[in-house]
This record gives C-alpha cells, structure tokens and sequence, in this order.
C-alpha cells in the first residue's frame, strides 16, 4: 500500500503502517477504510505492526466535520471507529505506537490499544479531551483507559480532560517510553522486530485472556449502541 491517507511498507517482518493524511490525520471515512485495508494485510504478512503518524502529528481523533455533518454520518462514522479500536486492540500480532506528535480524543485512543507506545520527545499534546470540547467520552474510551493507564490518575485524565506533554504521559500511561524525534520511528521498528520473534499462537492467546474481558463489555456495550442507531435509520 503506497498511495492514499494510509501506507504500509515491510521491514523485515514488521508492517509499518504510517498514517497521513497531510493534514492532522483526523479520522474520517476514507482513512478509517485505509487503515483497515492495511491491518488485514499486516495480519495476512507481517509478524509485528508499528502503527505511525507524520511529523507532529500522530492522530487528531475523530474527524469533527463528519460527525457533526449529521446523525446519521456521525454514528456510521464512530461504528467505524469503535470496531477497528477493538480490532487493534485485540490484534494477534505485537502492535507498537510510534507516537510522532499530538494524540486527542480518538488519537489517544489509538495509543491506549497498542501494546507498546514509544513517543517522541517534544512540545505536544496527549489526552482525551472529550470532555472539554462538550463531548462525554463514551464507553470505549472509558473502558480502554480504564485497562491502560495509572488508576490514580484515571479521574483527571477521563472525567476532567486533562491533557497531557509527553513525559507526563508517560507517568499516566498513554506512553511508555520517548525517543528523540528523529529516532521514534526506528526505535519503534526496532521494538516491534524483537516483539516479532514471539510466538504468534502463545502471544494471541494470552492476549486474548488478558484483555478478552474488557472486549467482551466493549462489544456488549457498542452492539447495544449500534442497535439503537439502526433502528433510527
């Protein structure tokens, strides 16, 4: 995959799947379907996924225009957006964040459903600020912060929006570790190909234990959603 929002390129055993749109990388039809092209290629080819953004800019979240465009674009719009969180976040295959630069809302939550998140160091923003652009965060996003980041610091980074710079996403749990800018993607590459020498069938299935709760509320709760949005159709 060498044209349109989404690209992906091998490196060895590793998928490098980079997200760019020129622009913020919000995330709107035509990206979301790119990048569900690019995981079942990864699934199909690839041992470990790096999933990254352009330069200072990883994920804007969703694409505001189209939600707010109406209900119905708005709902299809977050279907599409729920299902492939839970796919990456429950994806058979290692999945390392090269974090590039700012990660709102839905970006944010990319970042909580990959297994390792290396972010670059510099002047950027992280967090789920739902709240603060008059949004409540819904279930996935409650749940998925709930699983990954500090319990201590659940409060001010869900129901208070608060956002966060890159070192103190890291002690919160959007991040794991930083890397000079230049060197956040290879540093990802290179964790992604060590992650790749696992065992795919022992890493799915421990995964699936460990998080397999967690999706199951995810899916009860948006299936539920989902119902009631094509019963207004």
């Amino acid at each position: 995959m060498n044209d349109g929002p989404v690209t992906l390129r091998m490196e060895g055993r590793v998928a490098v799947i980079t997200l760019d749109d020129g622009k913020v990388n919000a995330l709107g039809p035509p990206l979301m379907t790119a990048l569900a092209e690019a995981l079942d290629q990864a699934e199909a080819e690839a041992s470990a996924i790096v999933l990254a953004g352009r330069a200072n800019r990883f994920c804007a979240g969703f694409d505001l225009n189209v939600l707010m465009s109406g209900p119905q674009q708005g709902a299809d719009l977050f279907e599409q957006g729920a299902r492939t969180f839970q796919r990456i976040y429950g994806f058979p295959r290692p999945v390392v964040a090269a974090c590039t630069g700012h990660a709102l809302a839905g970006g944010a939550l990319l970042l909580l459903c990959c297994d390792v998140r290396v972010g670059a160091q510099g002047p950027y923003r992280i967090g789920l600020n739902e709240v603060a652009i008059g949004m409540t965060l819904p279930h996935l996003g409650v749940e998925l912060a709930r699983d990954r980041l500090d319990p201590r610091r659940l409060t001010e980074a869900t129901i208070l929006g608060r956002i966060y710079g890159p070192d103190e996403a890291v002690a919160v749990g959007f991040l794991d570790h930083l890397a000079a800018p230049e060197a956040v993607l290879d540093e990802a590459i290179a964790r992604a190909a060590q992650l790749a020498t696992l065992p795919t069938p022992a890493l799915a299935g421990t995964k699936q234990m460990v998080r397999g709760g967690t999706l199951i509320r995810l899916m009860e709760r948006l299936e539920e959603a989902f119902e009631g949005l094509r019963t207004t159709r």
